[in-house]
């Protein structure tokens, strides 16, 4: 992978603006639709490998805090417009993989591992390039995969609580053709206000001590399976979907990623954080256009105050947190899923896409889509690995034979 320049000269020529608050508001855009579009993905992940209600609030708060301080560092230094986002994909995955040998603080220590191995691709070039080398057809087909039980979720759970879901999916549906762009974030809207609705009508109360953030310690263990079955898989998802991703939407709109300094900061916070339950922060993909566009001002050049704005942003939402969490803790069984899996059927989509574009390379990626999906757990090591592994085997056996082989 190469190495973009840290200070691109695109955003070096000062000059005189006028005061514009366009960077402003779609910076504090940008951070309300990165968080509210998927921190019922990160919930669903943290608690499926083993955190409690407290520890899964914990690691969303730390993961926003990681990113609102990444931002803040990252704009500021290379005056490009960078934002950050948790992994998205690797919370899907985590959401799908259960318990490893060792229980959370295992799931913690394989955290911290993958954050070493994001900080290595910045410090090592052969690690981004070894990274590279992984066909992105089967990134793309492990994701898939692994998305797909997730993304069930919504319509197994009309037929359990469909009074629930009905309204949030209309209401998602409706946003789909209205505004896209906010289909998500109108559904959790959706979704919150029917749990309001459930707990006051039960006479349900929270109490000062549930909506006030606060972080939970996990001292990290480290095992065999958590490596395999987590840290690999969420390294390599976040890296592909993620990582990769970002760069292209930053080049689009004509800025270098600084691809260094963003991986050792990236790398880092996930390492920091992961003893208070954070899984993986990373460079932002869909939400970074709208910190990088015209929605940020006709001045290219100030467009890094949208990304700035994005982390102090984070930062107020950071206060949130365990409101939000204790809001869908009380939801009723699959709601939290529910909703994950409506966040994440657009990611669905464009990696089931991408797995098959392909025409002369489709049984490798169906292959790993389909492990994916199974569950398949051996050894301890849940099916994501097994995917990836499946997949370039059968790639390998499958690939043509070079014109000058023989026998």
């Amino acid at each position: 992978m190469a190495k973009s320049p840290a200070y691109p000269t695109a955003q070096q020529s000062p000059g005189r603006h006028k005061l514009d608050s366009r960077p402003v508001v779609a910076g504090i855009v940008t951070a309300l639709v990165g968080f509210t579009s998927s921190f019922a993905v990160v919930l669903a992940g943290l608690r499926a490998v083993g955190a409690s209600p407290a520890q899964a609030a914990s690691g969303l708060l730390a993961l926003t805090v990681a990113v609102g301080l990444g931002v803040l560092w990252l704009s500021w230094r290379s005056k490009v417009p960078v934002t950050l986002a948790w992994s998205t994909p690797g919370a899907a995955l985590l959401a799908t993989s259960g318990t490893v040998d060792g229980g959370w603080p295992a799931a913690v220590g394989a955290f911290l591992a993958t954050g070493v191995l994001i900080a290595m691709t910045g410090l090592v070039p052969a690690l981004g390039r070894l990274m590279a080398r992984i066909p992105a057809t089967l990134a793309q087909a492990m994701l898939a995969g692994v998305l797909l039980q997730l993304c069930l979720a919504p319509f197994k759970a009309l037929g359990t609580v469909p009074l629930f879901i009905a309204p949030v999916i209309l209401c998602w549906l409706l946003m789909m053709k209205l505004a896209p762009r906010g289909s998500v974030p109108a559904a959790l809207l959706a979704a919150l206000a029917v749990i309001g609705i459930s707990l006051a009508s039960g006479g349900t109360s929270l109490g000062e001590g549930e909506i006030l953030p606060a972080l939970e310690w996990t001292t990290p263990a480290f095992s065999l399976q958590a490596m395999a079955g987590i840290a690999l898989p969420l390294f390599v998802v976040t890296m592909a979907s993620q990582n990769v991703p970002g760069v292209a939407v930053l080049r689009s709109f004509g800025y270098d990623t600084p691809w260094r300094p963003a991986m050792l900061v990236t790398g880092a916070g996930t390492a920091a954080a992961a003893p208070f339950g954070a899984h993986a922060i990373n460079l932002a993909a869909l939400s970074a256009a709208l910190a990088a566009g015209e929605e940020a001002g006709l001045d290219r050049h100030r467009r890094w105050v949208a990304g700035f704005t994005s982390g102090l942003a984070y930062l107020v939402l950071a206060a949130f947190s365990a409101a939000l969490v204790t809001l869908v803790t009380a939801a009723p069984a699959g709601m939290l899923e529910a909703v994950a899996g409506l966040a994440l059927l657009g990611t669905l989509a464009g990696a089931v896409s991408a797995a098959l574009a392909d025409a002369e390379d489709r049984i490798a990626p169906a292959v790993t889509f389909l492990m994916a999906a199974s569950g398949l757990a051996f050894a301890g090591i849940g099916s994501a690995f097994w995917a990836l592994a499946a997949g370039l085997a059968v790639r390998l056996v499958l690939r043509p034979r070079s014109p000058g082989a023989t026998g």
